[in-house]
């Protein structure tokens, strides 16, 4: 199967006469989400060689097509619609928690969407797709590994838009489970994505006297957290979305990145498996980027698994196939090897994977690359 790109055809002879075969993809390009889409875009080319050396989509060259909703609802919503207007059975994307739920309303029965955020949820049924691990699993694998350290005294600070409410609701549901009992939140406070300092939030936080900081907001919102966090002389453990977790903001934000930074980070990050079923995937993930000379962080895996069960659909189904067709045959998809996870979708979350999908990673600036300091589900190693 494609998920371990290992046994696809040989290139057909003349296949250059062959007309290449579209998937598009929405992705931010530009605006707050660039950290994120630019990696997204690049893995993706990556991984239209690999699938063209490898014969393509029965027999057709595969052509992603990348579309710049600018980190903007609105023209992901207009995209979407462009795309239908066409006759597209599936897209890839969009990049960012808000521009997913933008088109959502409008792509039941008529396009499937693989959303590259795990803060949507999608309903039992639907024709959107969430990548990843959910970010409640992931809130909730934070949650288990300080609530093993002994650390229960939490601050968060999370944006006000579509990403940060999710987050919200996902501290809310989670501290409620049995297992968190004695974690409580001692500060929780918000900014805009386009607020230009946090300084104040940062301030009350640190008055609260918090043992550990989890803020999800994404691109240059993060970075106006941690600035503050900086300024404030706020000495305490961050952490943050695996939305984050991208060299060129590490790079970028280096100078007052906090000296103990955690994110939930995926197999293709820690160089191991769950399952060695995932092993040829993985090799294949690593050989491509290798070969590109890119040392991956997670945004570069971010929509590779989505791209692979969107194109093993297709391969299965053929080009011609239907929304409804591609649908069906993602929901019905059990034992599927990812460089994420084994994917199984019959649990109608549209997702495939869960907590013991994910680990959490600290940032390590002296190596200037991410460590395992979990188990997978979040209990510390």
């Amino acid at each position: 199967m494609i998920g371990a790109l290992s046994l696809g055809v040989a290139p057909a002879a003349g296949a250059a006469d062959v007309a290449p075969f579209d998937i598009p993809a929405i992705l931010s390009l530009t605006g707050n989400g660039a950290f994120v889409g630019k990696a997204e875009q690049d893995a993706l080319t990556r991984l239209q060689g690999v699938v063209n050396a490898r014969g393509g989509i029965q027999g057709r060259p595969l052509r992603l097509v990348y579309y710049d909703d600018q980190t903007n609802p609105q023209i992901s919503l207009q995209l979407a619609n462009d795309i239908m207007a066409r006759g597209g059975a599936a897209v890839l994307g969009p990049s960012i928690t808000a521009q997913c739920l933008s088109t959502m309303p409008i792509i039941q029965g008529k396009l499937v969407e693989y959303c590259l955020s795990p803060a949507i949820h999608p309903d039992k049924g639907s024709y959107a797709f969430s990548s990843n691990v959910s970010t409640k699993d992931l809130v909730g694998a934070f949650i288990r590994y300080f609530h093993a350290r002994g650390l229960n005294r939490i601050a968060v600070i999370n944006t006000t838009d579509a990403t940060g409410q999710d987050a919200d609701r996902n501290f809310a549901e989670v501290l409620t489970f049995p297992e968190n009992k004695g974690v409580t939140i001692v500060a929780q406070e918000h900014l805009a994505v386009t607020d230009l300092t946090a300084a104040a939030q940062v301030a009350k936080i640190k008055a609260a006297n918090p043992q550990v900081l989890i803020t999800w907001g994404i691109g240059t919102a993060f970075a106006t957290v941690i600035r503050a966090v900086k300024d404030t002389g706020l000495d305490v453990p961050v952490a943050t979305t695996s939305a984050n977790m991208t060299f060129a903001q590490m790079k970028q934000y280096a100078g007052f990145l906090p000296k103990d930074l955690y994110f939930p980070g995926a197999a293709y990050l820690a160089g191991a498996a769950a399952s060695p079923q995932q092993k040829p995937a993985l090799d294949a993930f690593a050989e491509a980027n290798k070969a590109a000379g890119v040392t991956p962080d997670f945004a570069t895996g971010t929509g590779w698994d989505a791209a692979v069960l969107v194109i093993e659909a297709f391969r299965k189904l053929g080009t011609g196939a239907t929304a409804a067709q591609i649908h069906d045959y993602l929901e019905g998809l059990h034992g599927f090897p990812g460089i994420t996870g084994i994917y199984d979708f019959r649990d109608g979350s549209n997702r495939g994977l869960s907590e013991k999908d994910v680990m959490v990673m600290r940032w390590d600036a002296d190596r200037t690359t991410w460590t395992t300091v979990s188990k997978y589900g979040g209990l510390p190693l």
